[in-house]
């Protein structure tokens, strides 16, 4: 409760903050129940191929005479969850591996950051692109794993040097003469301290996992299947977006709603910072 009554009171001194925290939660209400109030309607019109914005079709329509608009909302769905889901796996890994390897430290620490270090070497766009080319899966779990297969490395790391700095802590050695359970030490003790680095890393992680997604359907590496905003790009793109004005919108209607989202969440994450670090907080 504190947490939100920090976060509600930076909102309102920083209209930029509130306003991204406004826009994230629009499109997440959009993404939950969006594709039920406007559903894609299944018929085909291409009489009405590359329409112009219409009170029916405000944002016009694609080569099928299908509501751009209706594609938007209802491809923000996969998009989402499939960026929700990477972004929990890369965090849960991360801070599993950087508050173990932290706290135990040993020979334990050694091993596991040689094969964290494996991973941080790795180049992680080209990986996922042959993971998602070999897999050929529209899964979202599955994509979420391709998508957060390097991802976790740097966020372990990171927690690792936190948790080496607070294993000597006071509370860290009083919880020890209590004899309190490696699970609870690292869960109950070591977390609440990471938190706040965790929540602005999950930020980034949904930001990061939501450009790779499009980029592998836009590619044309994942298969097209649905609708989300990666295969409405690509198919705009295949339909001659760059070359002629008929499908310009069909193209520009998503990558608009991947830029107005990802900078709602850079505003967003200064609030979250914001509340962390008050040195940070408006005046």
């Amino acid at each position: 409760m504190r947490f939100l009554k920090d976060l509600w009171r930076i909102l309102r001194g920083d209209k930029g903050a509130l306003i991204g925290g406004i826009i994230v939660l629009l499109y997440c209400l959009m993404a939950l129940i969006g594709p039920w109030v406007v559903p894609l309607s299944n018929e085909q019109d291409p009489a009405n191929a590359y329409a112009g914005p219409s009170w029916s079709h405000p944002l016009g329509t694609d080569a099928l005479g299908q509501g751009v608009l209706s594609q938007i909302i209802v491809g923000s769905r996969p998009i989402m969850v499939v960026g929700l889901l990477a972004a929990i796996i890369t965090v849960f890994i991360g801070v599993t591996v950087g508050l173990l390897t932290g706290y135990i430290g040993g020979w334990f620490d050694t091993l596991v950051m040689r094969i964290t270090d494996i991973f941080l070497t790795i180049p992680g766009l080209p990986l996922i692109i042959v993971l998602a080319a070999f897999i050929q899966t529209t899964n979202p779990v599955v994509l979420a794993i391709i998508l957060s297969i390097t991802a976790w490395a740097g966020l372990a790391r990171s927690i690792r040097s936190q948790a080496m700095s607070l294993r000597s802590s006071d509370f860290i050695e009083a919880a020890k003469l209590q004899g309190v359970p490696l699970r609870n030490m690292i869960f109950r003790q070591l977390l609440p301290n990471v938190g706040p680095y965790v929540a602005i890393h999950f930020l980034l992680a949904i930001t990061g996992a939501i450009y790779a997604q499009v980029g592998l359907f836009l590619l044309g590496i994942a298969p097209i299947s649905g609708t989300n905003w990666g295969i409405m790009i690509n198919l705009a793109m295949a339909q001659g977006a760059l070359y002629t004005t008929d499908s310009a919108l069909y193209l520009f209607a998503p990558m608009a709603a991947i830029v107005i989202l990802q900078v709602a969440f850079v505003f967003f994450s200064r609030a979250l910072d914001s509340v962390f670090n008050p040195r940070l907080r408006v005046q």
